[in-house]
């Protein structure tokens, strides 16, 4: 029996890269999909395109069961939209993978307002609104499967990206949230922070040898081994798997660790800045984190 037979997914973000793999690989085991996108430029821009409708062609060829949906993520109403054409076409909805995302790359110090609202209101926020808007039929039914994208550029690093990694850490965040908030109604929430060459990763700057090097490393990245690890998180075999943030780079899954305490210092009669300084920061300091990018933490070729 395929692993996903008889749930309804809503895959956003799914003309291309990674969420039309994913969208793909859920009909492949059995699942009636929702291929969201909204066919925009890489930042965000109307284009005209219809990648959605040449997922859907595709996933029917094979023999399975989809619609396309052309909201926007950033849409309160368009969300709720979006999941209520999963019910009205196919009576429920199973599964939301959270994969819309725009890019508005600049350093921090020439980042507009309009570029760090953008990005935040599509990967953010479109994830809490689709999510939210998904969540009274998954409480309802006593179960339901959240997978939202995140990246090891909010979870580590990176040059350029403020906007982009501050919504990617929030969704880990959310991710978290959901999972504690909706576990005693059978609803897992986890986060997948993907490596693999796709349309946003075809932006990175290669004009020096080692971004060369670096890109030349990315294009061996397969949207499909990502896809892998989102039907299985969605299977009943992982109903006890929420919570946990997770990456995938070709054929390595890991698990990220969470934010906990890892050195303490304390002093009985209390701190004043002076004493902070003087004994505080010097028994902090080996625990604290190097400032490194999401590159200087995956230094191996991909396996």
């Amino acid at each position: 029996m395929e692993l996903l037979e008889g749930k309804v997914a809503l895959v956003t973000g799914a003309g291309r890269g990674v969420g039309r793999a994913v969208a793909i690989a859920l009909a492949a085991e059995g699942a009636k999909v929702v291929v969201n996108d909204l066919g925009a430029t890489l930042d965000g821009e109307a284009s005209g395109e219809q990648p959605a409708h040449e997922v859907v062609a595709t996933i029917r060829a094979a023999g399975g069961q989809a619609i396309a949906d052309g909201g926007s993520v950033a849409d309160w109403s368009a969300a709720h939209r979006m999941v209520a054409a999963a019910v009205d076409a196919f009576g429920r909805i199973d599964i939301v993978v959270n994969n819309a995302g725009i890019l508005r790359d600049a350093m921090f110090h020439r980042m507009s307002e309009a570029d760090f609202d953008a990005v935040i209101a599509v990967h953010l926020k479109g994830s809490f609104n689709v999510s939210r808007a998904a969540a009274p039929h998954f409480k309802a039914q006593s179960s339901g499967a959240y997978v939202h994208m995140t990246s090891t550029s909010g979870l580590i690093g990176n040059f350029g990206q403020s906007n982009y990694a501050a919504a990617k850490l929030g969704i880990a965040a959310l991710s978290k949230s959901i999972a504690l908030d909706m576990q005693k109604f059978g609803v897992r929430s986890n986060a997948v922070a993907p490596f693999a060459w796709t349309r946003m990763i075809e932006s990175i700057p290669a004009q020096t040898p080692e971004q060369q090097r670096r890109v030349a490393a990315l294009r061996q990245l397969v949207p499909d081994k990502v896809a892998t690890l989102v039907v299985a998180l969605c299977a009943d075999g992982a109903r006890d798997v929420t919570g946990q943030v997770f990456g995938v780079r070709n054929n390595e899954i890991f698990v990220f660790s969470q934010p906990r305490p890892v050195r303490q210092a304390h002093r009985g009669e209390g701190w004043t800045p002076q004493t902070v300084l003087d004994r505080a920061l010097p028994i902090l300091t080996p625990a604290f984190c190097e400032l490194e990018r999401s590159a200087d933490v995956f230094s191996w070729e991909p396996a």
